[in-house]
Parts: C-alpha cells; structure tokens; sequence
C-alpha cells in the first residue's frame, strides 16, 4: 500500500526557516520524480518545487526561488524541502506528491506569523 507522509510543518516568524520532509512506502521511491505543492486558505493548489528520480535536476516556483530547496534521499525513500527567509505569503498546507503513480501525501501546515 503506497504512503506518503509529510512532517516538519509548524509555526515560525516571518525570516524563520523549516524543513518539510515525506516518507515514502509501498512504492519504487527511486524511479519517481517528487514534488512539494502547497494550497493556501481560498486559493488553488500550487507547484512549489521539482527533483528529478536522482536528483540531478531541480524546478522552483519564482516565489520560492533562492528561498527553498528541494533534495531526495533514495536510500531512506525521502523528499525535503528546505524552506528559508519564510514569508507570510508562504502559509499553507504543503503536500508531497510522486509524479509517477499520482500519489499525494496528507499535507502538513506550515504557518508563517509573528
């Protein structure tokens, strides 16, 4: 049975950073290129980042460029994403999603406030 599991989100102060991460199971992790979305109150769901099946290519949103990264680790069948200098704006449940399959995780909610 595939899983995807997120956690990391919280609340932080705008300039925080954190660190999502999804676990993944019941799937080949490694041929599978991954993405983080992220849906905010009232708005529609939104790519955020990209990594391809090894990792050697990465795609961002331009609101998140130079803020976040994205990175795999195909030993532990794991996703991150870095996600510094937070801004308000980047409030909203994050999801991990396996391109191949359309496997989508629960979602973690990363709250951005002071």
């Amino acid at each position: 049975q595939v899983h995807l599991v997120e956690s990391g989100g919280g609340l932080v102060q705008p300039g925080g950073s954190l660190r999502l991460s999804c676990a993944a199971t019941g799937f080949r992790f490694s041929g599978n290129p991954m993405s983080w979305y992220r849906q905010a109150p009232g708005k529609e769901r939104e790519l955020v980042a990209t990594i391809t099946s090894v990792g050697g290519t990465t795609n961002y949103a331009d609101s998140v460029k130079g803020r976040f990264t994205i990175s795999r680790d195909n030993a532990k069948n794991t996703v991150h994403l870095q996600m510094n200098s937070l801004k308000p704006e980047d409030t909203a449940v994050y999801y991990c999603f396996a391109r191949y399959g359309g496997y989508w995780g629960q979602g973690t909610q990363v709250t951005v406030s002071s």
